[in-house]
C-alpha cells in the first residue's frame, strides 16, 4: 500500500517521525493509526535504511511488516486528510513510476526480507558491502 501525501510530489508509504520516548515500532503503530484510521497487527522489522540528506539531516528509516489487511480494515480506512489525499495498492512497476528511486530500492529489499525471514540493513537504499542493481 502506498499513500499520496498532500505535502510531497511523490507517493510514499504510511509512516512518520518517532516522537520523544517512543520506539520506532511504537511510532509505526501510531502513524498507521493516525494516517489510515486502522490498527493492523504490525510485525517484525524488515529494513533499516540510513538515509543521508543535506536538507533534512541524516535519518534512519524503518520498514516493519504490515501484513495483509482484513476486509474490515480495508473498508474502514479513513485517511488523515490533512496529510494524505489517497492510497492505492501498487505493483512494483507502478511504484517505480510514482516515488523516489531510494524508496523503490528500500521496498524491494523489504519484500526480499519478508520472503526470506531476514532483516536488511541499507545505506541510502543499498545493502552495505555490495552494489545494488535495483
Amino acid at each position: 500500500m502506498m499513500v499520496r501525501p498532500t505535502y510531497k510530489d511523490y507517493w510514499d508509504i504510511p509512516g512518520g517521525y518517532v516522537e520523544p520516548g517512543e520506539t520506532p515500532y511504537e511510532a509505526c503503530v501510531r502513524e498507521v493509526e493516525e494516517e489510515l484510521g486502522i490498527r493492523p497487527a504490525i510485525g517484525r522489522l524488515l529494513v533499516a535504511d540510513w538515509a543521508p540528506s543535506e536538507r533534512d539531516g541524516d535519518k534512519i528509516l524503518f520498514i516493519f511488516n504490515g501484513g495483509q489487511l482484513t476486509d474490515d480494515q480495508r473498508t474502514t480506512i479513513q485517511l488523515q486528510v490533512s496529510e494524505l489525499s489517497e492510497y492505492r495498492y501498487l505493483d512494483s512497476g507502478d511504484i517505480e513510476q510514482r516515488t523516489l528511486p531510494r524508496l523503490v530500492r528500500r521496498l524491494s529489499h523489504a519484500r526480499d526480507a519478508e520472503a526470506t525471514g531476514s532483516t536488511t540493513y541499507l545505506e541510502h537504499g543499498n545493502p552495505v558491502g555490495r552494489t545494488s542493481t535495483r
